[in-house]
Order: C-alpha cells, then structure tokens, then sequence
C-alpha cells in the first residue's frame, strides 16, 4: 500500500508550475485506486458534517458540504477532460465501472438522510441567516440538487431512484462510447479521379492519411468533422457525397455499437426517473434550474422562431433549387447530401465569395493571436506559452493568463487537432475550477480548450476555414467565462451557471468573425503577410445572412428533437417513426431510410443537455441583443467591455442570470436583434415582445 500511496501522483500534492497536473506521472493503474480514495475521503467528510452536534447552519452544514470531495475532484478533472481529448482503451474500458461508482457515490450523498435533514433545516431557516446573493445562491442550489434527486422519497420508491439512476449512467456511457467507437472505423479511400471539387488543402491532407495508414498513392477520407464537412461543400461528386452523408448520417443505427435500443432506455429511465419526483416529464423536471424553467417556455421560444424563420427557409430552398437548376441545365431536387455543395456555389455566386479563399489567411497561429487579442482589448488579459507546464499530449500547448497588472489570472491548455484517442467536435472544459478556500485564497482556475481543425501537411501549415475560426471564438468565449470567474464556491465558478445561459459568452464572442475592424488585427496571408483584401471580408459581412434561416431551422430541429424524447410520458417503441415525427414541424428535407440524428445526438444522450438542447437558441437571442449594445458603442468600447466582464464573465453562477443580464443589458431582452442580424427583419420593424428571463423560482 505505501508503495501504490508513493507511485499513485493523486496521493500526494503537486510540486508543479501552478499546481498543475503532472501528466507524465499519470498513467492508466492510477485512476481507480484514487477515484476510490478520493470517494473513501469524502464520505468522511459528509459523516463529519452528520455527526456534527452543533444545530445545523450554513457555514456549518452548507459550506461545509460545498468543500467536500477535494481529493475526488482532483483526480476526476484529469480523468475526465483526458477522457474526451486523449483516452486510452483502458480509459474506456475503465469508464463504465468510474460511472457506476460515481452514481453510487452520489446516490449516497442524495439519500442520506441526516445529511438532507440539515440541509432541509437551514434552507427552512434560510430568512434567518441574512445571506448575501452569492450564498443565497449556493443554498438554493444545495437544497433543489437534493430535493430534485430523490431526497424526499422514501421506501421502495428511493431504492427504485437509486436502481435508475445507476442504470442511467451506465447507459449515458454506452451511448458516449458507441459514438465514439464506430466513428473511427469509417475509412473512405479514393482515387485521383474521384475528388473533383476538392480544394487543394484537402487532397493533400486525404494523401498525407492514407500515406500514414499504409496506402500512400491513396486519398483518405474519414468522418471526422473537418474533413466530412469539407468533402461535402466541395465534391464535385454527387455520388460519393451521398455515401458520405449516409454514412455520417447512418452511424450507431446498426451492428456492434447501435445506440437505437440504448437511446430509448435513457429517454425512458429519465422519464421514470422524473415521475418518481412527481414531475410529468423529464422534462417538467430537468427544466427547473433554467432560465426557461419549463417546456412550455421553451415551446413557446422555439415555435417563435419556427414562425419568424419558416418563410424565409422557404424562399431560400428555393433560389437553391433555382440556381442548382440553372447550373446543370437540368431541374434539381435539393437533397440533404446536396445543400452544403450548393449553398457554398450559390453564395459565391450571389457574393462572389468563396469560403476556401480565406484559408491563407486564416493560418491557426495568426489565429491565436488574433482570438487571444480580442481578449486583451476587451478585458487586457495577456496569454503567454510556458513550457515548463506540463501537457498530455505533443499537440497540446499551455499558457499563462495574467491581467493587465500581470496578476495571474490561471492557466490555459490548447488542443487544436483530431487523432483517434479524441472525440469529434469542440468544448472547452476544467482540469481545475476556480474557488476561494476557507483562508480567503483565491485559487485560480486551469481551463482546456479542445478543437478538431484541419491538420497542417507537409508543406502547409494549419490553415482555417471562417467557421473553424468561428469555433476557435465560441470556446474561447466559454474558456473566458472560466478564467475570469472570481467566486467564493466551486459549484457556482465560472460555467457552472444556468444551462441555458452558458453558450452566451461563447456566441456573443462569434459576432467578431464578421466585423473588419477586428479581422484586420490578425487575418494576413500566411506567405506574404498581405492583409485580408477587402473583397474577401466585404465578401464574409455580406454573405453571413446567406442561409441563416436554414441555419435556424436546423437549430430548432435539434431542439424539437430534444424535447420530444424528454417530453414522452410512455415508453418509445420505434425510434425512427419517433423522430420523424418531433421533426416535422421544422422538416427541411424528407425522411431519407437508414438516416438519423437521435444515434449520434450525444448532447442529449451522453451530454449535458438533455432537455437542454434549446439553450443554444435562448442564449442566441441574449448574444445578438448584447452585442447589438457594442455595436452601438463601439466593438472595443472600453466602458461596455468592463460592463459585459463585471456582470457577465467574472460572476458565474453567483446571482440569477435574469439579474446579471439585466444589469448588463440596462433593461430585458427580445429577439428584435436575432431577427435583425439574420436578416428576417428590417432594423425600423416594430419591436418584438421581450422574452421572459426573469420567471420567479419555485420548489
């Protein structure tokens, strides 16, 4: 045991540049020793709190249960971010058994009742205790997280949450690894003839896979994000683009890791899962902690936009079908494997614009410099790489954030390409929460931001299409909410805020990619140093309305499809005739055999957002309507920048977001400039009615 206690980095303290994680240490034997450990330490924590004698508190019982659980944090933020960005077999073997313990452990937690009898009793007294918003914050969320969890339950019907509960673990994990698992197994290879179309970028990447897989004298082609998307815009092909769809669009449906049966369990476990709290839906029950509250809000938001939208998703399918038509001289039917092809040829067309010609100057270091810089003249943060911290992989690069006085600020990780021991997609996660300890100390936060962008060749650097630059701006946007984060507890730091308010910052940072003023401060070719040319920014602020109603309607899809599966109040017997179904009041293109979204939907079935989905949509609106006030001010203006940073960026979770907005925004906002930014409607229409942040909270 003291040779595990020696070799095991999660059982001693971390003698490293800002206590970060010693990742060379680490290594597959290490995590459930520690996870067990830290489950051990915990426990006695809690059992501390219980046998306190003293008549329960907020400090003494509230505070208390918000610092337990150190040791067992520590090790599950580096399991779980490695997880996601480099995870080994053994990681996802190990994964299932890590979920269940920790069901179990917080099972334990929600179900044991003298710990819920104090919570309850100084909840009860909370008028007594006069606390500031930030504390009325932690004890409300203490009290709903046990209250929504089973806590007041009893008998059978708490042994029963505690059975689903674990089973709904299991299974939010098979989902995540079925995805994860068949995505890898797709390899496409094809010859010369076969990539009419392509950008050169492309070809030389598929050449460059196929060399490194054994193939060289090949093109290789995966259904990892950057390279299935690139295929679809430019193959001339319209064959091998729909293989490519039916294949991305087919995965999880069938065979070894289909998640057709998995799926239908999870939305059924958590319906039951909600009916033993007395909740008709999931739904009814998930939606509580949100700024929406309950699903006729959320209803109510997206049927708004359905009708705002539909009209003019109609008029553009049809100048698409149009133009598609006139092209090849024959009458086109737009299909799904059609649309990206088609809509990058008309928007060239009607703006002579093409996407593929910014590439040169969107280089990823130009890119970092320009994405780290919007940071620096709106909140004079200040990035700077240190090698001396260590990272998890070759590709990883790390950074010392610091303020405008050079107080550090925390520590930024950067993981930029795809690789087989990483998930498709992007996220920004922690390795470590900000929090202020029981001295007063502020213990500052490690923030990771993870991306799957094109990779660089042999002759090219990495080099970025605008929506890979306007991803790069979106997790940023969420790793600034994290590392300004300058609360007293850990639970309500930096992201841990509303569901359906965590995507502002991240969209309202993507409202830059469009605004000249601030491409000019890093968009140079990456040869020549040349500035973008104004035709190809006038071209990307023109062009970006170009198929925002789509855009929206396929938002809302997911949406509509998210609450379906978490507004069932029976079992779902036949998946696909479900999905069509919740699809169709935003139906693009009809139903296509062996296609579907609900296999692969991992937000809602492995993620965080079920009945969740919307959130994008709802902090769309805030996004648009808060940089509606830095366009009237100015996209730097010093004054609203420190505005959106005081109130939006540093407070977290610590208030209710209706206020912190509010307080930023000097009033309520609406989708007026949604609408206006999309082009929907003409800035002199009349007003829109505000949406309603501001619903009162109930129990």
């Amino acid at each position: 045991m003291a040779n595990a206690e020696t070799q095991n980095p999660f059982f001693k303290s971390w003698d490293t540049v800002h206590g970060t994680i010693p990742f060379s240490e680490v290594n597959d034997t290490h995590w459930i020793p520690a996870i067990e450990r830290g489950i051990s330490t915990a426990n006695a924590e809690i059992k501390a709190i219980t046998d306190n004698k003293a008549k329960a508190d907020f400090n003494n019982t509230i505070v208390a249960l918000e610092r337990v659980g150190a040791d067992l944090d520590k090790v599950l933020g580096t399991y779980f971010p490695l997880l996601s960005a480099d995870a080994t077999d053994e990681m996802l073997q190990q994964s299932v058994q890590i979920s269940q313990m920790l069901s179990e452990y917080s099972t334990s937690i929600i179900l044991n009742e003298p710990l819920w009898k104090r919570v309850k009793a100084v909840y009860d007294n909370r008028k007594a205790y006069n606390l500031c918003p930030e504390d009325s914050m932690l004890l409300q969320k203490t009290y709903d997280s046990f209250a929504q969890s089973g806590a007041t339950l009893e008998g059978k019907d708490r042994d029963e949450f505690k059975r689903l509960n674990s089973e709904l673990s299991a299974l939010t994990t098979q989902f995540g690894q079925n995805v994860k698992k068949e995505l890898p197994t797709y390899k496409i290879y094809l010859a010369k003839e076969d990539l009419a179309g392509l950008p050169q970028t492309q070809i030389d990447a598929a050449a460059l896979a196929a060399k490194e897989d054994g193939k060289e004298g090949q093109y290789l082609f995966t259904l990892e994000a950057p390279v299935y998307m690139a295929f679809m815009k430019y193959a001339d092909r319209r064959d091998l683009r729909e293989k490519m769809w039916r294949l991305y669009t087919g995965r999880n449906i069938k065979g070894e890791y289909s998640n057709i049966e998995v799926l239908k369990k999870i939305a059924d476990t958590r319906r039951r899962l909600a009916n033993l709290l007395g909740k008709e839906t999931y739904a009814h029950h998930s939606l509580v902690n949100t700024m929406a509250q309950n699903p006729e809000a959320v209803y109510d938001l997206l049927n708004r936009l359905r009708e705002a939208y539909t009209p003019a998703m109609k008029k553009e399918m049809a100048e698409l079908t149009a133009f598609a038509s006139e092209t090849t001289g024959s009458k086109m039917e737009i299909k799904p494997w059609d649309y990206s092809y088609w809509a990058n040829k008309h928007r060239a067309a009607k703006y002579a614009f093409d996407e593929e010609a910014m590439r040169p100057y969107f280089e990823l270091n130009n890119v970092i410099n320009g994405v780290f810089g919007l940071a620096t003249r709106l909140y004079g943060l200040n990035f700077k790489e240190n090698p001396d911290i260590q990272v998890y992989h070759q590709d990883v690069k790390a950074f010392d954030v610091t303020d405008a006085d050079g107080k550090f600020v925390g520590v930024l990780y950067t993981d930029f390409f795809p690789r087989a021991s990483k998930s498709p997609g992007a996220w920004m996660t922690n390795f470590k929460e900000q929090w202020t300890d029981k001295d007063g100390k502020d213990s500052r936060p490690h923030v990771s931001i993870v991306m799957n962008f094109t990779k660089p060749t042999a002759d090219k650097p990495s080099l970025l299409t605008p929506y890979e630059v306007e991803t790069f701006l979106h997790e940023f946007g969420h790793s600034l909410h994290g590392l300004l984060a300058t609360g007293k507890y850990k639970s309500l730091s930096g992201t841990n805020v509303y569901r359906d308010f965590v995507e502002l910052p991240s969209q309202f940072n993507e409202n830059y990619l469009n605004e000249r003023e601030y491409l000019d401060t890093f968009a140079k070719h990456y040869q020549t140093g040349e500035a973008i040319p104004d035709s190809l920014v006038n071209g990307l602020i023109t062009s970006a309305q170009y198929g925002a109603a789509y855009a929206c309607m396929r938002q809302l899809m997911f949406g509509f499809l998210d609450m379906a599966w978490h507004t069932t109040k029976a079992p779902v017997d036949d998946a696909v005739a479900f999905e069509a179904q919740a699809v169709k009041p935003v139906e693009i293109f009809a139903a296509e055999e062996g296609s579907m979204t609900s296999p692969q939907f991992s937000h809602i079935f492995s993620g965080g957002y079920a009945a969740g989905y919307y959130s994008y949509k709802w902090a769309e609106v805030l996004d648009a309507d808060a940089f509606s006030v830095f366009k009237k001010n100015g996209i730097f203006d010093p004054a609203t920048a420190k505005s959106f940073k005081e109130n939006i960026l540093m407070r977290g979770g610590s208030e209710n977001p209706a206020e912190l907005y509010r307080r930023f925004r000097g009033g309520e906002p609406n989708i007026d400039a949604l609408l206006i930014r999309d082009g929907i409607k003409q800035p002199e229409a009349p007003a829109a009615k505000s949406i309603n942040i501001d619903r009162e909270h109930k129990n």
